[in-house]
């Protein structure tokens, strides 16, 4: 029973490095003067009421010239956090509120260029969502999980993640398809009616011209 349990342990601990390992995103932001409002975002899309852990650990201090700031927006116009002048490391936990992508944009800020011999800081920044956004370690100890259990549990609600993903994108594809049937239905009887009103308008000019000459009788 044992090899059996370390052999699933093992293939659960696979499945899980596979499914869920991600890679904090690392990067150098460059400080420029307040008026010139330049910032460096990272966008990500998330579903309605999903948890959402945004991680930034900023080198340097405060006061050495630098100001970071970060704000969490997404694009339907919810704001999630706003920390001013980060140093070291800043968490925000929110939970969205639409189905839509979201931003996590930086600002580096040159507050005294007396004091500062390398204008940049550097970010580390961590986004996890959805069940890699929960604290696994806490669940396992408040409902006294084993390891196999809390990585199974883990996956499971990946893969309900992944499901419900797709689900999502199903329906995107139903509108789409939709819209696309009903732009083309649209076009074909705008062409359709087009064709017509040159044909009567050819057939009027004919008339036209046929009671014109013959008024003056050339016909």
């Amino acid at each position: 029973m044992a090899p059996a349990r370390s052999l699933l342990q093992h293939v659960c601990s696979v499945l899980l490095l596979l499914v869920a390992c991600t890679e904090a995103l690392k990067f150098d932001l460059e400080a420029h003067p307040s008026h010139k409002n330049i910032r460096r975002c990272i966008r990500n899309f998330v579903g309605r009421d999903t948890l959402v852990v945004v991680t930034a650990i900023v080198d340097g201090y405060k006061g050495d010239g630098m100001q970071v700031n970060m704000n969490i927006m997404d694009a339907v116009g919810n704001e999630y956090g706003k920390p001013k002048d980060i140093a070291g490391e800043q968490r925000t936990v929110f939970t969205s509120h639409a189905d839509a992508a979201f931003d996590v944009c930086f600002e580096n800020i040159l507050t005294n260029t007396k004091y500062v011999d390398t204008p940049f800081r550097h970010v580390e920044l961590d986004i996890d969502i959805g069940a890699d956004a929960k604290d696994w370690s806490a669940i396992q100890a408040t409902e006294k999980l084993k390891p196999v259990e809390t990585d199974l549990r883990r996956i499971e609600e990946m893969v309900a993640e992944i499901v419900s993903e797709m689900d999502y994108l199903r329906v995107r594809e139903q509108k789409l398809r939709d819209t696309n049937e009903s732009t083309n239905t649209r076009v074909k009887w705008f062409g359709f009616g087009t064709t017509f009103l040159l044909i009567a308008l050819w057939a009027w000019q004919i008339m036209y011209l046929r009671a014109y000459f013959r008024s003056k009788h050339l016909i």
